[in-house]
């Protein structure tokens, strides 16, 4: 083993408190545990290095026993003085890591199986933008699990039952000794399970479930936003081993609109009117999500103008507020024009060359830029 600083392997400060060694340590055995790092030696090393650091720190009297002295008041084969005998490691040959391991990241314990919660599952619905608006009850289709009607659940083949697992006698766990350390690890025969079935179902393949999907029931709230998502505890993968079940997340997609774009609360539309009443002004229809209404359009309004319709946005998710419908005017121009129309947009025209400049702003201020530019 290395002699390397143990403070220094955990990468905390001599002054570091229990908690500081003990938080170092569950980050730096999860990044480095064989499982996570297979057929990575060096990873091996490391994680062999980080438990024996921890043995010592965690240990009131080796701790102590190290501070004083070092690596020699803990390491027999250093122990002049006698210190080995005192906080030494002689003892290592029987000390169980994985005791340590199962404890701080909830492995499985000697005697029991292991229990694995259901997945979270996901899954997307769209909806319309009203639906969006005014809340809607989907009923969606999700896959799941269930128990097998050949063998009830059992995973063995009806007539036959399953045995005690051979390899790690129903703990569900093995200790495997690797130099002075030894770690328990998931049962590779059994899987954790504590059983072992030797002829398994033909349906299930001794799994003792099968796949199948569920109808659930989705209440999605007036307000919800594109991309937002619904958790529904418990609707996930069913556990194994009674273990409970994950959570179903509904990811909710919101169908683009014909008519309005969403800024959070508020709706957007574009507001055509024609020629006549923007000039002279009048009362438009608009739509909304709740039907039309009328707007009063001002007399000499020019495109690009936004009037406000207070009220009809969308309604908060969290709150009482509601936001409000902006409606952008554009000014059209109309095509197809009949001679008679031809005639009387000459006329005026005619009439119209000449007129003073504030009756025209926007031209005013264009060739005032040109001017300036030129000069």
């Amino acid at each position: 083993m290395s002699n390397k600083d143990f403070y220094e392997t955990l990468g905390v400060a001599r002054s570091a408190s229990d908690d500081e060694i003990k938080k170092a340590y569950r980050k730096l055995a999860m990044k480095y545990h064989p499982d996570r790092n297979p057929g990575d030696k060096a990873a091996e090393e490391k994680f062999k290095e980080v438990q024996y650091a921890y043995a010592i720190l965690s240990d009131r009297e080796k701790k102590t026993a190290y501070d004083q002295y070092g690596h020699a008041g803990v390491d027999p084969n250093m122990g002049a003085g006698g210190f080995g005998g005192f906080g030494g490691f002689s003892g290592a040959q029987g000390f169980d890591f994985g005791d340590i391991f199962s404890q701080m990241f909830g492995g499985a314990g000697g005697g029991r199986a292991q229990s694995y919660q259901g997945a979270d599952l996901q899954y997307g619905v769209e909806i319309s933008l009203e639906e969006a608006a005014k809340g809607i009850k989907k009923r969606i289709s999700v896959p799941t699990y269930e128990e097998c009607d050949v063998c009830h659940g059992s995973g063995a083949k009806p007539g036959t039952s399953a045995s005690t697992c051979s390899t790690c006698h129903g703990s569900g766990t093995i200790h495997v000794r690797q130099a002075i350390f030894q770690m328990q690890q998931t049962c590779p025969t059994c899987h954790g399970s504590g059983k072992e079935i030797k002829e398994p179902c033909i349906k299930c393949r001794g799994e003792g479930r099968v796949k199948t999907s569920k109808t659930v029931e989705v209440n999605i709230p007036a307000g919800i936003d594109d991309g937002q998502r619904i958790r529904l505890s418990g609707e996930g993968e069913p556990g194994q081993h009674g273990a409970p079940a994950g959570d179903l997340y509904v990811v909710v997609q919101v169908k683009a609109h014909k008519t309005f774009e969403r800024n959070g609360l508020d709706l957007h539309c574009e507001l055509p009117v024609s020629f006549a009443t923007a000039a002279l002004g009048g009362d438009v229809e608009v739509p909304t999500l709740d039907g039309k209404v009328k707007l009063s359009i001002p007399s000499e309004t020019q495109t690009g103008r936004r009037m406000r319709v207070k009220g009809k946005g969308i309604k908060s998710l969290r709150s009482s507020a509601v936001g409000d419908l902006y409606c952008h005017v554009v000014v059209e121009t109309p095509i197809n024009l009949t001679e008679r129309q031809k005639e009387l947009l000459e006329e005026f025209d005619k009439i119209s060359t000449g007129l003073d400049r504030s009756q025209t702003p926007r031209q005013k201020s264009f060739f005032d830029k040109v001017r300036d530019i030129f000069d």
